[in-house]
């Protein structure tokens, strides 16, 4: 069974940074482009970023390029966002998916995708 498990949302206020962690398990993961998706409150899922199964390509939005890092480590199957000087326009859940592309989709429409961490950009 395929699991993604997204954390270290929070509270921060403008400026601020956050590292978001996404843990995966049953596939492959060194074989697999991943991405990270976030979704407001009563809008679309937004494309955030992607990177391609051996990180060694890296796409981002054009709202969080110069601020946003993705990564991952293949040996640990892990996933992360690095997320420096943040807006309050950057407030959503954030989903970690499986699948690489730089367009906005519904997150069903990722090979699979996890439960998200909320991150809320507030002063």
């Amino acid at each position: 069974e395929v699991q993604l498990q997204a954390s270290g949302g929070g509270l921060v206020r403008p400026g601020g940074s956050l590292r978001l962690s996404c843990a995966a398990s049953g596939f492959t993961f060194s074989t697999k482009g991943m991405s990270w998706v976030r979704q407001a409150p009563g809008k679309y899922p937004n494309w955030v970023s992607s990177v391609s199964n051996s990180g060694g390509t890296t796409i981002y939005a054009d709202s969080v390029k110069g601020r946003f890092t993705i990564s991952r480590d293949n040996a640990k199957n892990m996933l992360y966002l690095q997320m420096n000087s943040l807006k309050p326009e950057d407030t959503a859940v954030y989903y970690c998916a499986g699948g690489y592309g730089d367009y906005d989709r519904p997150l069903e429409h990722y090979d699979f995708y996890g439960q998200g961490t909320q991150v809320t950009v507030s002063s």
